[in-house]
This record gives structure tokens, sequence and C-alpha cells, in this order.
């Protein structure tokens, strides 16, 4: 792989990293504040189901996570088990499809009400 790629794959692992630990903090101060104010699962969904704003912060978390992930996977994988090339490359690119699947359909599921 190119120099040009693996700076590319680092700088695109630490800005999503950023992105990602800001959206955890708010995720969890958000259940933090939703317990301690005694709500339940299905107060909370019915205050954020149909919210535009929660779900493009969550569409946000699930985009740094699909990118995050399977370039720290590809490391480990690769520093691990010593595998290299293309076919990681491509395994790689299917961990991030299922993330990036998997995460919006949850964030359809929740806030377009299904």
């Amino acid at each position: 792989m190119s120099v040009r790629t693996e700076v590319l794959l680092w700088t695109a692992q630490r800005a999503s990293a950023a992105v990602a630990a800001l959206c955890v903090l708010v995720h969890l101060v958000t259940i933090i504040y939703a317990v301690r104010n005694g709500l339940s699962a299905a107060e909370i969904l019915g205050r954020t189901r149909a919210s535009a704003g929660w779900a493009a912060f969550y569409a946000l978390f699930i985009a740094a996570v699909t990118v995050h992930a399977p370039i720290g996977l590809r490391n480990v994988v690769s520093e691990t088990l010593g595998w290299r090339g293309r076919g990681l490359d491509i395994a790689m690119t299917a961990v991030a499809l299922a993330l990036a699947t998997w995460g919006y359909r949850a964030v359809y599921a929740v806030f377009a009400g299904g």
C-alpha cells in the first residue's frame, strides 16, 4: 500500500475517533440525564422518535464507527495474523458495509417510528 494511502487511513481513523468520542460522550450524558430523571425506555423513545436532530446525531455516530472500526481492525489483523493485501482490504470493506447497514437500519427503526 502506498504511503499516501496509509497517511489517509491514519488521518481518517484519527478524525473518526474524535467524532466517535464526542458522540459517545453526548450519548452517555443523555443516558445519565434520562435515567436520573426517571425516564423509561418507552418515554425516551417517545421523546426522540421522529426527531431529525437525534437521527442526524446517530447517523453521524454510525458514520464515525463505520470509518474507525474497520481501519483499526485492519491494523490489528495485519499485525497479528500477517494478513495483508487486497483480500484484507476487501474483508474490511465488508466489515464497514455491515456496520453501516446494521447501524442505519437501527436508526431508521428508532427514528422513523418502526
